[in-house]
C-alpha cells in the first residue's frame, strides 16, 4: 500500500511541475499521434503555415507531425524535370508517373494516401472525422494540368476536392485538408467541444457570434445572449443555424438531422420560393399519338386531380390545362367546377385548394398569354421530354438542354412554364416555341413514365423540400 501511495504522490508531482509544452508531448505519446506525409514540388510553400497558430503550437507538442516528400529528388533526369507534355496533345504539362510513384514508395508507412484533386470527392467534416481516426496520412498535390493517370491504378489514392474551383497546385488545398483533420486531434484545441459546436458538425451551418462591447456603432448584441437562461440561448442558436442554412446553403438540409420542432422553425422563416414562378402546362395537342402522327389526346381525371395537387404541394403557380376540343373544355369545366364550388369541394377543402389552381387554354399561346398578363412579362417556355434530343436540336432549331438546378435558376429570376405533352410526347411545333429542353428523367435507362408521375420527379428536382 506504501508503495502505491508513494507512486500516486509521484504521478501528482509530475504533473503539477511539468512545463505545458512537455505534457502535450506526453499526451501525445498517451493518446494516437497522427503523421502527415506531404508529397509535394514545394515544401517551403507549408514553412509558415504549418509553424503558426494552433497548428504550429500542435507540432511543438507532438500531437501532429510532418513530413516531406519532393519527387524531384527521385527523378533520374539530369535537369530535375518531372514534368512532360501530354500524350494526344492539349495545353499544359502533366506530372511525371516515375519521380511520382518513386516518392510515393519511399514512404514506409504511407497510412491513406489522399490526391488533392478538383476532380475528387468533396472534403466534407464527415470525411475529416473519419481521416482524423488514422496514425498516418500521405498527401499527393498535384501540378500543372494533373498527375499521369496511370499512378491511380498503382497507388490507392483517394481523390478529394475542397470546391469547384481549380488552383494553380494541391498545396493550398492540401492545407485545408490537414487543418480540417488536424484540429479534431485529442488536445490540439484548448476547448474540445469547441471542435464540435461548429459550422457542418450537426448538418448546419454554425450560428452567429458575438462579444464585447454591448453595443458596436449602433448594433446591440441579441438580448437573448444577455439573458442567462441558457436553454433561451440554444434554443436562439439552434433557431439561428437552422436560418443561416435555409439561406446560404439549403441543400445541406437534405441530409442534416432535423427533428419536429426544427421543420417547424423552418417553415415559420420567410424565404423566397421560386416555385411560385413555375407553372406546369399540360399540352393534349399537338402531341404525339401513335405512328408518330400529330393529334389531340383525352383528358385524364387523375392528370387533372395529381398534378394540380403537385402543383399545390410545391407552390408552384397556375396549374394549365391546353385542349382544343370544346367538348374536352366543357368536361374540365365540370370537373373544376365540382371541386372548387359544388359538393366536391365542400367535402375536401384540400382538393379544392389544389383544383383551384387549375386554368383552362384551348392553345399554348392562350396560355402563354394569360401567364404573361399575369406577371407582366412573357414566361420562359421549358419543355419535358421522354426522349434525350441529343444536340438540343427540334424542328430546325436548336435550345439549350436544361438540368434541373438550370430550371430553378431560371424560376429565381422570372417566370418559367413547364410544358408537359400527354399520349407520346409534345409535338415538334411545341419544341420549336420553348426556350430550352429539360433533360428526361431517366436518360440514361428506362423512361416511360406517366405524365403525373414524370410531373412529380420534375418539381421535386427543380423545387426540392426549401425552394
Amino acid at each position: 500500500m506504501a508503495l502505491a501511495e508513494k507512486g500516486f504522490a509521484l504521478f501528482r508531482h509530475f504533473f503539477r511541475h511539468t512545463p505545458p509544452t512537455v505534457l502535450f508531448f506526453v499526451s501525445g505519446l498517451i493518446f494516437r499521434m497522427l503523421h502527415f506525409h506531404l508529397v509535394t514540388l514545394f515544401p517551403d510553400f507549408f514553412t509558415s503555415p504549418l509553424s503558426t497558430a494552433l497548428l504550429g503550437k500542435a507540432k511543438e507538442s507532438g500531437i501532429i507531425s510532418f513530413s516531406f516528400h519532393d519527387p524531384r529528388g527521385f527523378s533520374t533526369n539530369r535537369h530535375r524535370h518531372v514534368d512532360d507534355r501530354p500524350y494526344g496533345g492539349g495545353p499544359g504539362m502533366v506530372m511525371q508517373g516515375e519521380p511520382l510513384a518513386a516518392a510515393l514508395r519511399s514512404i514506409k508507412k504511407p497510412g491513406r494516401m489522399l490526391l488533392m484533386s478538383p476532380g475528387g470527392r468533396p472534403l466534407t467534416q464527415e470525411k475529416a472525422r473519419a481521416l482524423a481516426a488514422e496514425s498516418h496520412l500521405t498527401i499527393v498535390c498535384g501540378r500543372y494540368e494533373g498527375i499521369d493517370a496511370r499512378l491511380r491504378h498503382l497507388f490507392p489514392l483517394e481523390e478529394i476536392s475542397v470546391g469547384d474551383v481549380v488552383l494553380n497546385g494541391g498545396e493550398s488545398a492540401a492545407l485545408s485538408l490537414v487543418e480540417a483533420v488536424a484540429r479534431l486531434q485529442p488536445g490540439f484545441m484548448g476547448k474540445d467541444a469547441s471542435g464540435e459546436e461548429e459550422s457542418f458538425s450537426c448538418g448546419l451551418l454554425e450560428y452567429p457570434h458575438f462579444t464585447r462591447p454591448e453595443v458596436l456603432e449602433g448594433l446591440p448584441v441579441p438580448d437573448v445572449l444577455l439573458s442567462g437562461d441558457h436553454g433561451r440561448i440554444a434554443r436562439w442558436r439552434r433557431g439561428e443555424s437552422l436560418r443561416a442554412t435555409l439561406k446560404m446553403r439549403p441543400a445541406l438540409l437534405d441530409t442534416a438531422p432535423l427533428s419536429r420542432s426544427d421543420a417547424q422553425e423552418l417553415a415559420h422563416i420567410p424565404r423566397f420560393r421560386p416555385g411560385k414562378n413555375l407553372s406546369f402546362c399540360l399540352l393534349h395537342y399537338p402531341v404525339f399519338l401513335e405512328g408518330k402522327k400529330t393529334g389531340t389526346s383525352s383528358l385524364t381525371n387523375l392528370d387533372i386531380h395529381d398534378i394540380s395537387r403537385i402543383s399545390c404541394s410545391y407552390g408552384m403557380g397556375t396549374y394549365y390545362i391546353v385542349t382544343p376540343l370544346p367538348d374536352q373544355l366543357r368536361v374540365l369545366e365540370k370537373v373544376l367546377h365540382h371541386w372548387t364550388q359544388g359538393s366536391g369541394g365542400a367535402g375536401n377543402a384540400d382538393r379544392a385548394q389544389a383544383l383551384g389552381r387549375v386554368q383552362p387554354a384551348e392553345s399554348l399561346d392562350e396560355a402563354v398569354k394569360h401567364m404573361t398578363e399575369h406577371y407582366g412579362v412573357r414566361p420562359r417556355l421549358v419543355a419535358s421530354t421522354a426522349v434525350w434530343p441529343f444536340g438540343g436540336k427540334a424542328s430546325g432549331t436548336e435550345q439549350p438542354l436544361l438540368t434541373p438546378s438550370q430550371v430553378r435558376s431560371w424560376c429565381e429570376h422570372g417566370p418559367v412554364m413547364l410544358c408537359l405533352g400527354t399520349a407520346h410526347g409534345l409535338a415538334p411545333q411545341v419544341l420549336a416555341q420553348c426556350d430550352g429542353i429539360l433533360r428526361p428523367v431517366r436518360f440514361l435507362g428506362y423512361n416511360h413514365l406517366s405524365v403525373r408521375s414524370a410531373a412529380a420527379i420534375l418539381a421535386d428536382r427543380i423545387l426540392g423540400d426549401f425552394y
